[in-house]
């Protein structure tokens, strides 16, 4: 071979490897994301735990919810009713967890086992449930209590799938594995070697902020390539910034206030009715510039959410505090037997809007004559588990799983794990005692607005805004799609910027 083209293939070769270098250390550099919010911890049976892991990309439930908001299959191929409590679930073949183990019947079993000993939140569609492996691929399950779409249950939060490895660690199956953690900081993600197209993927950082701006200010200065969650705000500044691209999406989240029905002042419906009257929906939805006023506990875009924006009539709520023993003071505080109607409103930081919202709250009550001391605390759900407050600003995903038994059972039926509001009607209970042997999807829209209709008159609640949320991402993210609101933040098909 002539040295001239020797040569020129030598300096060929050599630019290809570098260039091949080049790139892989380019896929190998980490995406940076940010959030006001982290997991508390990898043990998936733990409090929320099953929530954050699966957000973060690290675990998948039997099914899911699609960006359609359709129930869909995910670990799970499909599930078949053999009785009025028995199910039999067949599983995806060639599934595999993290640590490259087959997904089999007999160790989902064991997880799940594991849940349902230790969290609370999973019992409140069908009660305890015990799980046999009939085979590597089939599952079967029984429920305590009956449950027409056995699909919509184990596509809730709590239910995530995993193989339990001893002292509350675990191993998972989605696009993304656990390297590093560190508690209410960072969690350090990399692809799982055993989900399909892993090369495509790059190592994540995923920082928790204390306050969205602080979050905003890392985005700015090129410290992230998405930040989940901006305040709405700075919307228009990120704008104008052309290093930057700013995307909203309507979310199935409602803003809504628990009222503490074990309080010595709310234990009165009339004051929680003035309470829900008092709210301007409207107003609220101004403060953080976007979404819009609530129609109930649901969505709009959801067939079972309600059909009007909840109404707001501060003389009707006047005259229901009158009723009810108030007049107001020389301070024009409302009085009665000397003692001031005074509220404690809490919040937390994670959700920045709800802070934008809570002093417009104060305001508003202030109209009628009640008033109310503010906080913003770190860990609202020890908080509000603890009972310590009046009125709680609270974030949640009224239909997780497309259907909207989950949220009143776990979080409104009498004696539920995370009934903040200590609410407890048996009227209320015997709505929701229906959705356990109704499977028609219009019957079911009917039970779900019947709960609406008792929740409005009993008040333990009230439902101001469905909001719009935003995100922002650097030039490396610009085709990142958000959607399923924060249970699907980081997903197989992230990727990097086409």
């Amino acid at each position: 071979m002539p040295s001239k083209i020797l040569s020129g293939l030598t300096a060929a070769l050599l630019a290809a490897s570098v260039f091949v270098a080049a790139s892989a250390t380019a896929a190998a550099e980490p995406l940076r994301v940010g959030a006001t919010y982290i997991t508390s911890g990898t043990d998936p049976a733990k409090g929320s735990n099953g929530w954050a892991l699966t957000s973060h990309g690290v675990g998948e439930n039997l099914f899911t919810v699609d960006k359609e908001g359709k129930l869909v299959s995910e670990l799970a191929e499909k599930a078949e009713r053999t009785g009025d409590l028995t199910w039999t679930i067949t599983l995806k073949a060639d599934r595999r967890f993290s640590d490259g183990t087959p997904v089999t019947a007999k160790t989902l079993a064991a997880g799940f086992d594991n849940t349902f000993a230790n969290n609370k939140a999973a019992l409140a569609t069908g009660g305890k449930l015990n799980f046999e492996a009939a085979g590597d691929l089939t599952l079967k399950v029984t429920t305590e209590k009956p449950v027409p779409l056995i699909q919509s249950l184990f596509a809730e939060w709590p239910l995530i799938a995993y193989k339990p490895v001893g002292d509350g660690n675990a191993v998972f199956t989605g696009p993304y594995r656990i390297a590093g953690f560190k508690t209410d900081a960072s969690i350090k993600l990399e692809p799982n070697a055993y989900f399909a197209a892993s090369e495509k993927r790059s190592p994540v950082e995923f920082r928790k902020f204390g306050d969205a701006q602080t979050m905003t200010l890392a985005l700015e200065s090129g410290e992230l390539d998405l930040a989940f969650g901006l305040p709405s705000e700075v919307v228009t500044r990120l704008k104008a910034n052309p290093e930057l691209t700013t995307k909203s999406f309507p979310v199935g989240y409602q803003y809504l206030a628990f009222f503490n029905t074990t309080r010595p002042l709310l234990g009165d419906v009339k004051v929680r009715q003035a309470l829900d009257l008092a709210f301007d929906r409207k107003e609220l939805s101004a403060a953080i510039s976007g979404g819009e006023p609530a129609t109930g506990a649901f969505a709009s875009y959801f067939p079972f959410a309600g059909r009007q924006a909840r109404p707001t009539d501060l003389a009707k709520a006047a005259a229901l505090l009158d009723a009810a023993g108030w007049t107001k003071g020389a301070s024009g505080i409302l009085e009665k037997d000397g003692r001031p109607l005074r509220l404690l409103a809490i919040t937390y930081p994670q959700r920045p809007d709800l802070v934008t919202m809570l002093p417009v709250v104060k305001a508003e009550l202030a109209r009628i004559g009640i008033a109310v001391d503010t906080q913003v605390v770190e860990n609202i759900s020890q908080v509000a588990a603890a009972g310590d407050f009046d009125i709680t600003l609270w974030a949640q995903h009224t239909a997780p799983s497309g259907d909207p038994a989950f949220f009143l059972n776990s979080m409104l039926r009498s004696g539920a794990s995370l009934n903040y509001a200590k609410y407890a009607s048996p009227d209320f209970d015997a709505i929701l005692n229906r959705f356990a042997a109704e499977g028609d999807p219009a019957k079911r829209v009917a039970i779900a607005l019947d709960a609406q209709a008792r929740l409005f008159a009993d008040a333990p609640a009230s439902f101001l805004v469905s909001p719009v949320w935003y995100v922002g991402v650097s030039k490396r993210l610009k085709n990142y799609e958000p959607w399923g609101s924060d249970y699907h933040v980081l997903r197989a098909d992230i990727g990097e910027a086409k």
